[in-house]
């Protein structure tokens, strides 16, 4: 058996005796799969890539869903923020939450007030209120004695959705924690804020300071400081393998300063300052380094961690750290490494047992830099990489390391044994299916990462560029000894803030609105359906416009990943000897453009179980569709 790329096309074979007769050879097409033999395929096929972008992480899949809670950043505002009754809200730089945020919000009550007075946060656009238990944190000083309510109101409707009274002890002298739980029945949309109100006789005269207030459904597996579960169940819903972070352009930063820097990520909250990050807004980094690995943790994903090499983006002309400068940023690698993976006992590892972690997490995976192809990055990147390779192999000789780019001119001459490239796709539905037999083709003396891949051209994922990501994907499976992982990208997208699209995932701050594209439906059918062994398979027919791949796990399962890239409906046989029933799902539309948006819905799998005869299953292959056969 060839060991690169198995196509196995036999023009000889009868269709006819194949399908038995149920369809006329010149129309359909006949794949035969081999029960025997084959390559062995990566069984961390289908992943995830993640960076926050669109609203991504903060107002996405973070649970936290109060916007500019902490007032993050060199030049705070009151973005989000608004009052109850007779009172004002400013900065207050004079009574700092923290070093890492170093203001708060005051509330000024002036003596004759009456009434109620508060503040509001309107979070991102809204907030999902989904009827689960809510839970708010926040830092208030100032003197009170009485009560603080905090409720979540309908926007211009008036309706509590959720609402609980805490008494509150707190002096002018230093800031007091409070932490509540809020009983919620569900907002039919996201027109929803966030309200902390008291009566202004007990503050009337004075002000009280409010530091990081905080608010979270119950949260995906009920972690603290977790996910939001309407994105989390859906991700977990695709079966995927591992989970790339942190980025992606927003691991490195507009700057050298600006990087994402892991020791900023981790511990308490109130001590993480956040950054500015690349794809416009401030990343509060609620979701940092562990909340990372509790995702992973949660959802059985294999992590994949990008490490900072020496390149930030600088606005497209980066001027890379090079030669003894690079001193540090190593150094700053090998702590964040002994972080996650030192026992109690070293100096980062007793650290992360302190915030909470005693054990080592499992990190079998790293990258070094990200598409250091671009930007400036390459003439320098044969330096960095191996620089940061030699010091992180030295220390942690079973970690696999991936160059940030397959592009040789970029490479050391001789890439270390055991390391890895990444490579990298965003392309037309035309492009993609012109790339399918790329990885025939290219050299297998590294194996690869698949880090970034999707259409593009479209608001949406629409059913073209799904098939044709579909035929990419297949093309990479049937080289899955070389092809270790893949992940699409961009992952998520709150429409309210858009910076990439198309995206897997859109959502909006409707606690109804995640959207399962035509594109995540692809993604589920692969990642669900992953064999360990690519098979050979033998057809009558070339290529195009229909695409396939098959594999098998263990002795008596086997799945057929089909796509049709064209218009016209193609009738199937597959004969895999032995087996009796199959489960055929299919996702497809006649309508090349079809999508799935935050408007409407028009595409969703269709499956229906099949039954062989003699190991021979047909059946039709709608126009612009993909399918997996799953026999046993």
């Amino acid at each position: 058996m060839a060991s690169k790329g198995l196509s196995f096309l036999k023009p000889g074979l009868g269709a006819l005796a194949l399908c038995g007769g149920l369809f006329q050879a010149a129309q359909g097409i006949s794949l035969e799969v081999s029960t025997s033999g084959g390559n062995a395929s990566s069984l961390l096929m289908y992943g995830f890539m993640f960076e926050d972008i669109n609203h991504s992480g903060d107002g996405g899949l973070y649970g936290q869903m109060l916007q500019n809670n902490g007032l993050q950043g060199g030049d705070p505002d009151l973005t989000a923020w608004g009052t109850v009754g007779d009172a004002t809200i400013a900065i207050d730089y004079d009574n700092p939450l923290s070093s890492a945020i170093p203001q708060s919000l005051r509330l000024n009550v002036p003596s004759d007030a009456t009434g109620t007075v508060g503040v509001t946060n309107a979070g991102y656009w809204g907030i999902p209120v989904d009827g689960s238990e809510h839970q708010t944190y926040f830092w208030v000083k100032g003197n009170l004695f009485g009560d603080i309510t905090a409720s979540l109101v309908g926007n211009g409707t008036g309706i509590v959705y959720g609402s609980t009274s805490i008494p509150v002890t707190s002096t002018a002298d230093n800031f007091t924690y409070i932490e509540a739980s809020l009983s919620t029945t569900k907002a039919p949309d996201g027109d929803v804020f966030y309200e902390l109100s008291l009566d202004a006789s007990a503050v009337a005269g004075s002000s009280l300071y409010f530091g990081l207030v905080q608010l979270f459904p119950t949260t995906y597996k009920s972690r603290y400081n977790g996910l939001q579960p309407r994105i989390a169940n859906v991700l977990e819903a695709v079966e995927a393998s591992f989970l790339r972070f942190p980025g992606g352009n927003n691991m490195e930063g507009e700057s050298l300063d600006n990087r994402w820097k892991w020791n900023e990520t981790i511990g308490d909250v109130q001590d993480r300052p956040g950054r500015m990050g690349t794809w416009t807004y401030y990343n509060t980094d609620g979701l940092g380094l562990a909340e990372y690995f509790y995702w992973c943790e949660d959802m059985g994903l294999t992590p994949l961690l990008a490490v900072w090499d020496g390149f930030a983006l600088e606005s497209g002309a980066g001027t890379p750290v090079t030669g003894d400068a690079l001193a540090p940023y190593i150094e700053d690698v090998l702590n964040e490494l002994e972080y996650i993976l030192g026992d109690s006992s070293t100096t980062y590892g007793a650290i992360r047992a302190a915030n909470g972690q005693t054990d080592p997490w499992d990190l079998t995976m790293v990258e070094i830099g990200n598409e250091d192809m671009l930007g400036g990055g390459c003439d320098t990147y044969a330096e960095r990489f191996t620089a940061f390779y030699d010091a992180i192999h030295a220390a942690y000789p079973d970690l696999t390391l991936i160059a940030s780019t397959n592009e040789q001119s970029c490479l050391p001459s001789s890439m270390p044994d055991g390391s890895m490239v990444d490579y990298h796709d965003y392309n037309s539905p035309d492009g993609l299916v012109s790339q399918f037999n790329y990885f025939d083709n290219v050299s297998r003396n590294v194996t690869y990462l698949v880090g970034e891949y999707a259409q593009t051209g479209s608001d949406y994922p629409i059913m073209q560029g799904s098939v044709g990501e579909a035929v990419f994907m297949i093309g990479m499976e049937r080289n899955s000894d070389l092809i270790k992982m893949a992940s699409y990208a961009p992952l998520l997208q709150l429409t309210n803030s858009t910076q990439w699209t198309p995206n897997l995932i859109p959502f909006t701050q409707s606690p109804n609105v995640v959207i399962e594209t035509t594109s995540y439906y692809v993604q589920q059918m692969f990642a669900s359906n992953l064999g360990d062994t690519v098979k050979e398979v033998n057809s009558d027919s070339a290529f195009g416009p229909v695409y396939w791949v098959a594999s098998s796990a263990g002795d008596s399962s086997y799945f057929v990943k089909l796509a049709n890239y064209g218009s016209d409906a193609q009738d199937l046989s597959v004969t895999i000897n032995g087996t009796t029933t199959a489960k055929l799902t299919v996702v497809g539309d006649d309508d090349a453009n079809a999508a799935n948006t935050v408007d409407e819905t028009p595409v969703a799998p269709v499956e229906s179980t099949l039954t062989a005869s003699d190991g021979t299953f047909t059946f039709i292959l709608p126009a612009w569709s993909v399918a997996v056969l799953a026999a046993s």
